[in-house]
């Protein structure tokens, strides 16, 4: 089972930033990621909905065999807390380690934390953050339109779109004196650049899909499961929406081509 590849989930490209880093801290894993590019975005979804769809993209993943499951989406982490108890493989979402990472960096105690709307009304790293701390102060932001960003290629920190949307999201938890931030959706370190060039170097960021390769990658040691190979694992991507806007989006994330490894699947005609 230790050759069985992880599975990671994303409710469309976001995910990818957590596969980037996985491959980095775990070059001999096989990876199966699975982005739901047709239903995106789950932000602004129901409670239920969310749930639902995340237990579609688990048992999916489940039916290609992975070892371990990681959902990489700081919506479904805050949102479908109960998927873990259902699955019969190691579970983690991005919620748990992310802000275990802010917890230990933060100096002054002032934690700021973007993400989705249902993120940020879940409450959820606030929550993970105080249960560490209770000493620490926690300012929360959504910042909807960063998604919107990252997936139509709006990603220079020098671009005048980029820098007026971060300024006007972040202007708050600038103005409070934070001097730790996480990135509590794995689309934002796509621009971590000019989110960190508007709050300054003194402010460390947060990366959600580093942190979370982090921890899976104890979560793998600690269960034995580590792939022991000395080859270099491989990538399999599949999506519910079209492969070629996918292929053009991913490079974006990955920093390079993923070539013909990415297949369209039916979720509601998959074997599963």
């Amino acid at each position: 089972m230790s050759e069985n590849a992880i599975g990671i989930f994303d409710s469309g490209l976001g995910g990818l930033t957590a596969v980037k880093e996985l491959v980095r801290v775990l070059p001999q894993e096989n990876i199966i990621y699975f982005g739901d590019t047709a239903r995106v975005p789950y932000g602004n979804r129901s409670r239920n909905t969310i749930i639902k769809y995340a237990r579609q993209d688990a048992y999916f993943l489940l039916s290609r065999g992975v070892k371990m499951i990681i959902a990489a989406c700081g919506t479904v982490s805050s949102v479908a807390v109960g998927l873990k108890d259902e699955l019969p493989v190691p579970f983690t979402g991005v919620v748990n380690p992310t802000a275990a990472a802010a917890v230990k960096a933060t100096r002054n105690g002032r934690i700021g934390v973007i993400g989705t709307s249902a993120t940020v009304n879940s409450n959820s790293y606030k929550n993970e953050i105080l249960r560490a701390n209770r000493d620490i102060t926690v300012f929360q932001q959504d910042c909807p339109l960063f998604v919107s960003l990252v997936e139509n290629s709006f990603i220079s920190p020098e671009d005048d779109i980029v820098r007026l949307v971060v300024e006007r999201y972040l202007q708050h938890l600038k103005a409070e004196g934070i001097d730790t931030l996480i990135l509590g959706c794995t689309h934002f370190p796509i621009i971590a650049q000019a989110i960190r060039n508007y709050l300054g170097e003194g402010v460390t960021l947060i990366d959600s899909g580093r942190e979370t390769a982090l921890y899976a990658a104890n979560l793998l040691q600690e269960q034995r499961l580590l792939n022991t190979s000395s080859q270099t694992g491989c990538c399999r991507y599949y999506v519910s929406d079209t492969v070629e806007d996918f292929r053009r989006v991913a490079e974006i994330f990955l920093d390079h081509s993923v070539g013909n490894e990415v297949s369209h699947i039916n979720l509601e005609h998959a074997n599963i």
